[in-house]
């Protein structure tokens, strides 16, 4: 009877508890519609004006967004909420392949899958792409609530059957930043949406304490407190929920204002790159580290977490847009009175890239092992538009001649083949941060190329690198797919790319001198800023000082488990430090292969050097960009020979004398051998590094 009476009670303190929830519980459904094939976007709408109570926060807010919908290849489609204030969260962004239907599917933040890692027709409950939450931040919640839909691409439609939005208690709230050991960037529109173009007017603070103390959202702004424009930036990665942006600072009358921000070097011009595909947040960072290290120039680029109109956005990296400029790419100012003599050779920059035909011109010549492609470069500066005729057709012979040196019979000679025409070095080291990584698009897009003032240096250099958030990784393309580490990136044409590469590596390796040169110099870092060890090194550290910020930034963009753009073999991982594993390994595999397969080699002066030098043998200054001074204290010269890697020799000496000059401006850099023959007939070496 008691034990009756209990379970009596429990049961009705159970449905009484069930009741209340209820009573709390307001659900409002609006209709639906046709999806428009290819866009432009449409939005459907809810009117509320009873939701009580009106304010949403953690105690009463919006806890679920249902709907259906009938279309085939969903990944076609992006969904977005939008409360009456404003507030914009991602609910699904290419999601589902190309299967079919959302299957009275719901969002919600407490669910226990991503969308990213569900199967169409995703019915049930799931986690959106963004933080639902969001739009609990005390704002009013009576008002036009809208479901926007955009189906981005052609052949498939579809149909909205109907919606929903859902309030309860225990709702999700806005993730918030109180302290970190990143800067913060706080951007302030005042509630205006950020376009694609032109930049609008807005507001930037950065808190930085730089002695590695926490940063508190309530120190005052000691970085940056001033007038900003701002833009949205990028091709693909405009199209993923956590936007980049491109950054004006701004005097208070609107004008340009350079200023140095986190002790970058002082400029206008700033980024703010997202991470959404790189859950690493590395893969950029390793890459600029890497080529800077290697003698050139990266844009520096920043760790920070951003807000963007009182809403959290996650980790971000504040950096240098590539950029004509004494503290970034160091070439001469190209005016537009400059087309004649020295002035007309010098600065360029220029790029394979997504072109169109008013920004670009064709190259001449086809890749080598695919001469049925067209190869388009695209003018980065001059801009388009900006660039004059004269200077148009400067830079366009030149790399004409270029190309015509690379794919001419004599292309192996150094004074007359493609050594005359770019800076080697800088297309080695080029070649060895995207082949590290296996960068399918560090050769098709996002390649750019300078060229200063035939009186400074005339040669085509190849970088600054840029866009590595694919690489580092196994992704479904072509020899890109590889498990193992292996396959050449360089070969991006084999892979029916959407940007034809120029190819002129597959050339450039047909020259054993360069295969030599880049074997040397592959060598060189892998005892330095490319072991395996140095890198893990770089990665720890850097995972350490993400740790606190990752969590948030995952908070925020709940997307570990889940597919984010990048076509990947492997499935996503669970976990940041899973990421992180995978990405070290994936890093140690990749060294193994190269290891073994960087063509050339690199023993050839060391052997001589080895068995026939003199300890008192002078080869000064060295390394050298100009004149050299070879001197032999013990006798007299009868034969002095330069001579490149490869064997060949560069130039000849004879005299009676113990000492010889030899003129390496012209020469490209690299290592080569010094032979001396002395009036006995005995032969001594050394090396010589011409930068």
């Amino acid at each position: 009877m008691h034990i009756s009476l209990m379970r009596s009670s429990y049961i009705f303190l159970f449905f009484a508890f069930i009741i209340s929830l209820s009573a709390s519980s307001q659900t409002y459904t609006g209709s639906g519609g046709n999806i428009p094939d290819n866009g432009p976007p449409v939005e459907f709408i809810i009117d509320i004006n009873d939701l009580a109570p009106s304010a949403l926060n953690g105690n009463h807010g919006l806890i679920n967004v249902c709907f259906d919908i009938t279309h085939t290849y969903l990944a076609d489609l992006h969904i977005w909420v939008i409360s009456p204030s404003g507030t914009i969260v991602g609910l699904v962004s290419a999601n589902g392949g190309g299967d079919d239907n959302y299957t009275n599917t719901c969002f919600d933040q407490n669910a226990l899958i991503p969308i990213g890692s569900g199967n169409a027709p995703f019915t049930g409950s799931f986690i959106p792409i963004d933080n639902l939450g969001e739009i609990n931040n005390g704002s009013d919640g009576n008002g036009q609530w809208t479901l926007k839909v955009y189906d981005n691409w052609a052949q498939d439609e579809g149909t909205l059957n109907s919606w929903s939005i859902t309030f309860d208690t225990g709702a999700a709230t806005p993730i918030t930043v109180d302290s970190t050991y990143l800067p913060i960037v706080i951007i302030d529109t005042q509630g205006e949406v950020i376009p694609d173009e032109p930049k609008i007017n807005g507001t930037m603070k950065i808190i930085h304490n730089p002695n590695g103390d926490l940063n508190y959202i309530t120190d005052a702004a000691n970085e940056y407190d001033g007038p900003i424009g701002i833009e949205l930036r990028g091709a693909y990665s405009q199209s993923l929920p956590q936007k980049p942006y491109s950054i004006e600072t701004r005097t208070a009358t609107n004008q340009d204002s350079s200023v140095s921000i986190l002790g970058m070097p002082e400029e206008e011009d700033w980024v703010l790159i997202a991470n959404y595909n790189d859950k690493s947040f590395l893969r950029n960072t390793l890459a600029f580290k890497l080529f800077s290290e290697m003698g050139n120039y990266a844009t520096r680029m920043h760790f920070c977490e951003v807000i963007v109109n009182g809403s959290y956005q996650g980790i971000y990296l504040f950096g240098e847009k590539i950029k004509r400029d004494n503290g970034r790419v160091d070439i001469a100012k190209l005016d537009s009175s400059e087309n004649s003599g020295d002035d007309l050779t010098g600065g360029y920059i220029f790029k394979t890239d997504y072109w169109n035909w008013d920004d670009s011109w064709q190259s001449d010549f086809h890749p080598l092992d695919h001469p049925e492609l067209d190869v388009r470069f695209v003018q980065y500066y001059p801009k388009p538009g900006v660039i004059t005729p004269s200077q148009e057709q400067y830079l366009e012979a030149y790399v004409d001649s270029f190309e015509t040196a690379l794919y001419g019979i004599s292309f192996e000679n150094p004074l007359i083949g493609y050594q005359n025409y770019i800076d080697v070095s800088s297309f080695i080291d080029y070649f060895l941060v995207n082949e590290l990584s296996r960068n399918n698009d560090g050769f098709k897009k996002s390649r750019y190329y300078h060229k200063d003032k035939n009186s400074n240096n005339r040669k085509i250099k190849a970088g600054p690198v840029w866009d590595f958030d694919w690489a580092w990784k196994n992704i479904w393309s072509c020899q890109f797919a590889n498990t193992d580490g292996s396959g050449w990136a360089y070969l991006i044409n084999d892979c029916g790319p959407d940007v034809n590469s120029p190819g002129w590596f597959v050339r450039l390796l047909q020259d054993p001198w360069f295969q030599n040169q880049l074997r040397c110099r592959y060598e060189d870092f892998r005892t330095s800023i490319m072991d395996i060890d140095s890198i893990n090194n770089y990665i720890d550290s850097m995972t350490l000082y993400l740790d606190d910020a990752q969590q948030r930034h995952y908070a925020k963009w709940p997307i570990l488990g889940s597919d984010t753009g990048a076509p990947e073999v492997d499935p996503p991982a669970l976990t940041y430090q899973e990421e992180i594993d995978r990405l070290k390994n994936w890093i140690n595999l990749r060294i193994n292969w190269l290891d073994e397969n960087i063509p050339g080699t690199c023993n050839l002066v060391d052997e001589i050097v080895e068995n026939n030098s003199i300890e008192n043998l002078k080869v000064f200054p060295n390394p050298s960009s100009d004149i050299v001074r070879v001197s032999f204290p013990f006798g007299k010269i009868e034969q002095i020979k330069l001579i490149d890697l490869n064997g060949k020799v560069i130039e000849i000496q004879n005299g009676n004398a113990n000492s010889a000059f030899f003129n390496v401006k012209d020469l490209n850099p690299g290592l080569y051998m010094i032979q001396i023959i002395d009036t006995k007939g005995k032969s001594y070496s050394d090396k010589l590094l011409v930068e």
